[in-house]
């Protein structure tokens, strides 16, 4: 068997005269958890449902756990599990009912299906509430039941597509507590997310940007190696108007920024040169009537890296 679990060679999609996804080449390892950013209409969902078989390729190749998603689809979906961006679940079933209708779709025994059933129920932390009805089960609930139903048959591969999408901070954390405890026993994962404090938990990440595979590599390689500049992070008493004037200066070419954009209460500005440049945006905020605490060089994060790889 190989040692990778996906591999992709310029897969490409196409519909009608609009290219989804172009030419992308990539590999991910047997029980690696494998990020896949980009932003909305990038073609991460694409790409996964071409590797599912979903959709048609129209040039290039893909094998999932050494199969032909085109011509083995059928034999590939009881290997693999898939979590879509929309929860699928039916909210007018319980979570057994769930459970069941899944682990029969997948063809499990009376006696299989039992004991995933139970497993299942610990996992996403619902006992006592078995007999609930989903559609009354919170967002953190619901999501763990739903990657339960989506591994009942106990895939060696799991897709999943923004599974943590509107859910609160601590049921996404507990989420990826369960995605590392199915790779620790091999399931390799692949992610899509817009989360960069989720992206930060891959083993790799790989950019898209309109179709094309623009950078891939672990997080903390691609903070080295794709960021574009240096990045200034601004501490003023008031971030809207600094932001108002840092993106007039932009786009008048007073400065030669790459990017701005806010970080919470901070802004951080990309420049060619954070020594040369960081009195000058100093300057620039005070000369607009705004009081600047601090502009500091800083390490870029990964959403800095990822704002410079897709606009590149």
């Amino acid at each position: 068997m190989s040692e990778y679990a996906i591999e992709v060679h310029d897969l490409t999609k196409r519909f009608g005269d609009f290219t989804a996804v172009d030419r992308i080449n990539f590999c991910v390892g047997q029980g690696e958890v494998y990020g896949w950013l980009g932003p909305n209409g990038a073609g991460k969902t694409t790409t996964i449902r071409m590797l599912l078989g979903l959709l048609k390729i129209t040039e290039g190749s893909a094998r999932v756990l050494g199969y032909d998603p085109t011509t083995q689809a059928k034999t590939l979906h009881a290997r693999v599990g898939y979590m879509s961006q929309l929860f699928t679940l039916y909210n007018d079933l319980t979570a057994y009912e769930n459970i069941r209708f899944y682990g029969q779709a997948y063809g499990l025994s009376r006696s299989e299906l039992a004991r995933r059933r139970a497993e299942i129920i610990e996992m996403a932390g619902l006992q006592g509430r078995e007999n609930e009805l989903t559609a009354n089960l919170s967002g953190g609930w619901k999501q763990r039941l739903a990657l339960g139903c989506a591994i009942v048959h106990r895939p060696q591969v799991v897709f999943l597509d923004e599974p943590t999408a509107g859910v609160d901070p601590i049921s996404r954390r507990e989420f990826w507590g369960l995605i590392y405890a199915m790779a620790k026993k091999g399931v390799t994962v692949m992610v899509t997310t817009h989360y960069m404090d989720e992206a930060e938990l891959c083993q790799r990440v790989g950019f898209i940007s309109q179709g094309e595979l623009v950078a891939l590599d672990t997080p903390g390689q691609l903070k080295q190696t794709q960021m574009r500049g240096h990045v200034l992070e601004i501490d003023c008493d008031d971030s809207e108007a600094a932001m108002r004037v840092l993106l007039a200066a932009k786009e008048g070419g007073a400065l030669p920024l790459d990017e701005v954009a806010l970080y919470g209460a901070q802004i951080h500005a990309v420049v060619p040169d954070a020594e040369a440049f960081k009195q000058p945006v100093w300057a620039l905020l005070v000369g607009g009537g705004i009081r600047v605490n601090n502009v500091a060089w800083i390490a870029p994060t990964l959403e800095d890296v990822f704002i410079s790889a897709v606009t590149a």
